[in-house]
């Protein structure tokens, strides 16, 4: 999941270097909203590991 947040910012960096407003502001969005989903999975993940250890 982290892998395609990082891709959706890389295809937002060359669509602003190319003037390509609308599809950077797209990608930068799908990038965003995948990178805090991956985050809350991870923290989510984390604490269930911490739980079933004990």
């Amino acid at each position: 999941m982290l892998h395609y947040a990082v891709v959706f910012l890389v295809i937002a960096l060359v669509a602003a270097l190319f003037g390509f407003g609308g599809i950077a502001a797209g990608a930068v969005e799908i990038a965003k909203i995948l990178f805090f989903v991956f985050v809350i999975m991870a923290v989510v993940t984390f604490v269930i590991g911490l739980v079933k250890k004990r």
